[in-house]
């Protein structure tokens, strides 16, 4: 729903340091005020009267399929997904088919996107062992992208030496899948035990904690940024808790990682648990809060990756890890607001503002004069069941259907335009490549 002026009148805004009442007027995709008793003639008025008003949502780590893998997610219902769950901004993963391992192949997801996505979106370039004239010249997207041990897809560096390449010639943010390969052959027998409650011995906390450290080595050696995604264990946390003053190394982790633990959740819902790497006990639940409370880690992230039912219903061992996060991921975060164990500042910093500072991102994380117009709006007191039956995700799947959470994204803007309102979503090309600070 497109408008060159829109006014929010009436919330309570919400950065990371403080909520308070005003009111933002919206005028050609940036916001241009914000302040107490705004008045505009011909421009559309939203009532924000009981609502929360946040900077819109980032997600620096989804994986939407585009190309090659869409019978399980698009850029279109990927963004569509996001879209409802509050989410503006979106990095994808390049473990598509083909994988995204040269910039023409770089420049043709940015193309696909200009047509298909609700919100914004930049792309990862993937590392491998033999493309670092690529690497060298990347620059203007979200960073590279290195998976030191297998997961979804067939990209994979694990050898020394050409780590030591890649790193010392990156000019971009490098952000690690931090799973060692050699410890993951190690102990890949217990992937043939037939129960999901092995898949943490499967990917045992030794492969997280080698390959994070080798990667922290590595990044103060070449003095190079470096962000290890989907943070899984408190050793991990211990490790970059030690080196953060450096100003190198940053990290995020998940909302299932959070919220979900093992034995638990294998027990419940078997392979709908199962991602890379894996959920964990409670004892490294408990070190992933500490270190998203003190800092040590940075974000949150849902690193989406949706896959089948049909998949998700094969025996451990051939059933593929990921699971969807988009749509619920910030709802999820609220309801923890609504429980009273963190703030809705908290939920800012860790979703937006911080994401926006990890990567440098071009007017984006902030409700400010002069930022983009990237809003999301939220209803603290509204309830909403966590259902199979009515997710976006092409997968069909939610790890958590049945839960009721309070606290729920009512209204998304993009670039000055409503993408979704209503359960209705408006496809008018609001979604904009991102821009990045030099």
């Amino acid at each position: 729903m497109n408008s060159n002026s829109l006014l929010i009148k009436n919330g309570m805004l919400v950065n990371s340091e403080k909520v308070f009442k005003a009111d933002v007027l919206i005028e050609n995709k940036k916001i241009k005020s914000i302040q107490q008793g705004i008045e505009q003639k011909n421009c559309r008025v939203i009532d924000a009267s009981g609502l929360h008003v946040l900077p819109g949502i980032i997600d620096p780590q989804v994986h939407f399929r585009d190309p090659g893998l869409t019978h399980k997610e698009d850029l279109r219902t990927g963004s569509m997904g996001a879209a409802a769950g509050g989410i503006t901004t979106f990095f994808e993963m390049p473990n598509t088919k083909p994988s995204t391992t040269t910039l023409k192949l770089l420049s043709e997801k940015n193309k696909m996107a200009s047509e298909k996505s609700l919100v914004n979106y930049s792309f990862f370039l993937g590392a491998t062992s033999d493309n670092l004239d690529e690497i060298q010249k990347l620059e203007g997207n979200c960073g590279l992208k290195i998976f030191m041990g297998s997961s979804t897809g067939d990209l994979l560096v694990d050898n020394d030496e050409a780590l030591e390449k890649i790193f010392s010639c990156c000019n971009r943010i490098i952000a690690v899948h931090a799973e060692d390969e050699e410890t993951l052959n190690k102990f890949s027998k217990y992937t043939q035990t037939g129960s999901f409650s092995d898949h943490v011995k499967a990917r045992p906390v030794e492969a997280a904690v080698k390959a994070t450290q080798k990667a922290v080595d590595l990044a103060l050696k070449y003095e190079k940024r470096l962000h290890v995604l989907h943070i899984s264990t408190a050793d991990e946390v211990d490790i970059i808790r030690k080196h953060k003053a450096t100003g190198l190394i940053t990290g995020e982790t998940t909302p299932q990682h959070l919220l979900l633990h093992a034995p638990d959740i294998y027990d419940r819902i078997g392979s709908y648990g199962q991602m890379n790497p894996p959920i964990r006990e409670k004892a490294h639940q408990k070190g992933l809060w500490d270190g998203l409370r003190d800092g040590t880690i940075d974000c949150i992230a849902t690193d989406h990756a949706p896959h089948t039912i049909e998949e998700k219903q094969l025996p451990y061992g051939k059933a593929p890890s990921g699971m969807p996060g988009v749509e619920t991921s910030l709802s999820l975060m609220l309801n923890q607001v609504s429980e009273k164990t963190i703030s809705i500042s908290d939920v800012v910093r860790w979703m937006s503002e911080s994401t926006s500072r990890i990567y440098n991102i071009k007017g984006k994380g902030k409700l400010e004069v002069g930022y983009d117009a990237d809003v999301t709006l939220v209803d603290m007191e509204k309830v909403k069941e966590v259902s199979n039956s009515n997710v976006f995700s092409k997968c069909g799947w939610s790890a958590f259907d049945g839960m009721k959470l309070k606290g729920c994204p009512v209204k998304t803007i993009v670039n000055g335009s409503i993408v979704f309102e209503n359960d209705t979503f408006y496809f008018e090309g609001a979604g904009k490549e991102v821009v990045f600070n030099r």
